[in-house]
């Protein structure tokens, strides 16, 4: 773009950033950032852009999944691994369901970095800033705490190259193996209360049985044990993202060096904002999320402004609602995009509309909700003959009780036992693989319906 440069957001109104207090020590940590490698690289960048593009037609499926925000304190390699395990178990079942590759894009290596409904927060009489997550400030309740930190950039700059560093080795080192995720899923499944998967995993087994027979083993098909995975995180801190942005060689055109995929969140969707100034001039995927306040005239400008070219696979439309609230707000932005003829991917993020206050005054979100609002993003884009493109969910690996509900009912009573979170609550791995098995079951409902629509 030639009217764009990396610090032109710089002149755009700012929010949900901090104000650091030493611009002197902000600006070494950002002179220092700027002589970094940086994370991710064009081609990957690209390639995740195509991928997004059959997407968008119907012919790949998003799943993007991870930390509702990374922390320093909870960082390990255990963590990373059990992640990245889930959600290619996930993968996998949505693969058998659509009938179509699964694009596995994470919540790591950079989310760090939290919007918050209000800049202070009050504690027995005590007024502080709020905790905005670990890149910037920490989540002790003491002034000195949340004091902004610009050394914190660089601490989630080394997290998140050790982060992508393991999560390489795991795609192609042999972790990722087509038959070991499934023997991870049958075990999931031969429990009592997930026996209503049985069959579903079953049905995935003799797939695999078939092929293994036909001589398609990971033996001789490289592909079955190793897989794509990319990075994503929403882009709250410009600071650290300008610093990692480079200049493409082969392209002229300039990446978002921090993560493969880079999203604008609800609160920070205004169309004249520094956040979409920044996002509009990188060659990266971009995410758009879109809660109940967005308008067609705004995501009107969003979309020329983020995808002036309406390049296929570069901007995904990410709905966040609430469940009961999905068949009143996405039908005008579904008609919207049909409208304007605009190229994007349609996400379902059913976390963020169904926080609620617990009873034990734990926040938390109910398992059969986060259904529901997926099976509506479903309901409506079948009766718009749309194409219901990807979901995208908070979930961790670890064994955490924060969200309520699911084969392993985890009860209000439960929440204090394994409440990690330093955020929002997050599906747990059981609850994960669950909707993954229900998505799938969707999907599958879906192709069923579209063969019969054709046969007719």
């Amino acid at each position: 773009m030639t009217d764009w440069n990396k610090s032109a957001w710089r002149e755009k109104p700012r929010v949900q950033m901090p104000d650091y207090t030493d611009q002197a020590a902000l600006a070494e940590v950002e002179a220092q950032l700027s002589k970094y490698p940086p994370l991710v690289f064009a081609g990957e960048a690209r390639r995740l852009r195509a991928e997004l593009a059959a997407a968008s037609r119907g012919e790949a499926f998003l799943l993007q999944g991870g930390d509702c925000a990374e922390s320093f304190a909870e960082f390990s390699a255990d963590n990373i691994r059990d992640t990245f395990k889930v959600m290619l178990q996930m993968a996998m079942v949505l693969t058998y369901g659509a009938k179509v590759p699964v694009v596995k894009v994470g919540r790591m290596a950079g989310q760090f970095a939290k919007p918050r409904s209000a800049p202070t927060e009050t504690v027995q009489g005590v007024e502080l800033p709020s905790y905005r997550g670990d890149i910037i400030n920490d989540l002790d309740f003491t002034e000195t705490s949340r004091v902004p930190n610009p050394q914190k950039m660089l601490h989630a700059y080394t997290q998140s190259a050790a982060t992508l560093n393991l999560v390489r080795a795991f795609s192609t080192g042999g972790f990722a193996d087509i038959h070991r995720v499934h023997a991870w899923t049958l075990g999931f499944t031969e429990s009592d209360e997930a026996e209503k998967y049985r069959d579903m995993a079953n049905r995935i087994q003799d797939a695999l049985d078939f092929m293994g027979a036909a001589g398609l083993t990971s033996d001789v098909n490289h592909e079955l044990s190793t897989v794509d995975f990319y990075t994503s995180h929403e882009a709250l801190l410009l600071e650290y993202e300008e610093a990692l942005a480079r200049l493409d060689s082969t392209s002229g055109q300039w990446v978002a060096g921090s993560g493969h995929m880079i999203w604008i969140g609800d609160r920070t969707r205004q169309p004249d904002g520094a956040h979409v100034e920044f996002a509009r001039g990188v060659i990266n995927p971009i995410g758009l999320k879109c809660g109940p306040t967005t308008t067609p005239e705004d995501l009107k400008v969003l979309m020329n402004k983020l995808n002036p070219n309406n390049d296929a696979g570069r901007l995904t439309l990410i709905a966040r609602f609430g469940a009961g609230k999905v068949a009143e707000h996405l039908p005008r932005l579904i008609e919207t995009v049909q409208a304007e003829g605009a190229n994007v991917v349609w996400s379902c993020d059913p976390m963020h509309g169904n926080t609620i206050k617990s009873e034990s005054g734990y926040k938390t979100r109910p398992f059969n909700q986060v259904l529901s609002e997926v099976q509506e993003f479903f309901a409506v884009h079948r009766e718009h003959g749309t194409i219901p493109g990807g979901v995208h969910f908070e979930m961790t690996g670890q064994d955490v009780t924060e969200c309520t509900g699911g084969v392993r009912a985890v009860t209000d009573e439960d929440l204090s036992d394994r409440y990690h979170t330093a955020c929002d609550p997050r599906l747990n791995a059981s609850q994960s693989l669950e909707l993954a098995f229900l998505v799938a079951e969707e999907l599958s409902n879906n192709g069923r319906r579209d063969q019969a629509v054709a046969s007719a």
